[in-house]
């Protein structure tokens, strides 16, 4: 009976040793590159949190990584992975970033990748959601918090001392570093000059880089198994069309789609919100965009961007003005963010597409927040301008 129940354990300890043993060299030959064509529109944290397949995708000029979150996943046909597949293209939107990921989160990605940015160009989207008055918090940092990413931070000699100081400070503010006994003790020593940090960090340091060669070869084998393709809409209709043409046929596109309400929202998100709508109504008065601890975790991706010699594209979205109308939410509120934001990306020397005159657009938003329909035809348009190295031009779509 002892053997029939220690049998199965002393097998599963066997193969959980074998499998750490096995060299990372023999595991990245056994994936396939397909993983990571697959991988550019599957939207999977596995991956935003691990290196191997981003790694991978950054060495291939093939690919256009675009960095952001939830809107991300809006993948209808005017979508950028779904447009420029069914156009044929040169290059292949590779999307990072889903619901919760923010300003640090992307910066905690660059750092991990920092040898490969030099001249790479790169879409990154901007949210105004992002810059809540106390900035992320807990609910929405955590899932999207990556220890692999966290650990080689606190390893990389390469990010300017100031820049990696702040953010280590920013980070210590968030439980899933200051519970980790290792990387907290690593990261106080990074800012304190307490002797016995220091010396702490040192005695502990051989099982943190230990502990981190664990994460890099679990990351290995989520990119070998891990995976799973969404559903995309693949429409051979927006081909051989002027922007002008999909812009008109996004907007029909989008009206046949927002039947049930005066904000232009799609009709199966109005539905999900319809009994809560009359006690939204002027709820967020006094709101603002215009102050938020999020402005100095953006600084920090700006500032490791330019040490990184990269080429990015700031995207400026905006919110659907209709709704935040409804809500009581200022228009000075979201305007002082536009403002402010363009003017901290353009300091820095970087290019913004800044469509934040569109808030009364129909249909350039998808519901309330996220861009949608028209709104893609815009950023489609100025993402083959800025990969073909032209002007960037946000006007030229002239659409009912």
């Amino acid at each position: 009976m002892k053997k029939a129940i220690f049998s199965p354990i002393i097998l599963a300890f066997l193969v959980l040793i074998i499998l750490v043993v096995i060299p990372n060299r023999w595991i990245e030959k056994m994936i396939p590159k397909s993983k990571i064509s697959q991988a550019a529109t599957e939207l999977n944290p596995f991956m935003f949190q691990g290196k191997y397949v981003q790694h991978k995708m950054l060495k291939d000029d093939h690919y256009l990584p675009i960095y952001g979150s939830s809107e991300l996943a809006r993948l209808d046909r005017y979508h950028p992975s779904n447009y420029f597949q069914v156009t044929g293209a040169d290059f292949t939107p590779f999307l990072i970033g889903r619901g919760g990921t923010v300003s640090l989160t992307h910066f905690l990605n660059f750092s991990e990748h920092i040898n490969q940015l030099k001249g790479k160009k790169l879409v990154f989207v901007l949210s105004p959601q992002w810059f809540q008055p106390k900035g992320t918090d807990e609910s929405h940092f955590v899932p999207n918090y990556s220890s692999l990413q966290g650990y080689d931070l606190a390893f990389n000699k390469k990010i300017d001392p100031t820049v990696k100081k702040k953010a280590i400070k920013r980070l210590l503010t968030f439980s899933p570093v200051q519970n980790d006994p290792f990387l907290s003790i690593m990261y106080k020593a990074e800012i304190t000059d307490n002797p016995w940090t220091k010396r702490a960090s040192k005695l502990i340091r051989p099982f943190a880089f230990t502990y981190r060669e664990l994460l890099i070869k679990k990351d290995l084998y989520y990119s070998l198994a891990g995976g799973i393709s969404r559903k995309r809409d693949l429409s051979p209709k927006v081909k051989n069309k002027s922007w002008d043409e999909l812009a008109v046929q996004a907007t029909r596109f989008g009206e046949r789609r927002s039947t049930n309400n005066q904000f232009y929202v799609i009709n199966s998100q109005y539905n999900k919100i319809r009994k809560l709508v009359p006690s939204l109504r002027d709820n967020k008065i006094g709101a603002s965009y215009g102050e938020s601890p999020e402005y100095q975790d953006f600084q920090l991706v700006l500032d490791l961007l330019k040490q990184s010699g990269a080429e990015p594209l700031f995207i400026s979205v905006p919110v659907n003005g209709k709704w935040y109308d409804y809500t009581g939410f200022p228009k000075e509120g979201r305007t002082v963010y536009y403002e402010r934001i363009k003017k901290q990306i353009e300091s820095e020397g970087f290019q913004i597409a800044d469509f934040s005159n569109h808030e009364y657009d129909p249909y350039f938003m998808k519901d309330t927040i996220h861009i949608g329909w028209k709104g893609w035809v815009y950023i489609d348009k100025v993402i083959k301008d800025f990969y073909n190295g032209s002007k960037i031009n946000v006007d030229v779509v002239q659409a009912m």
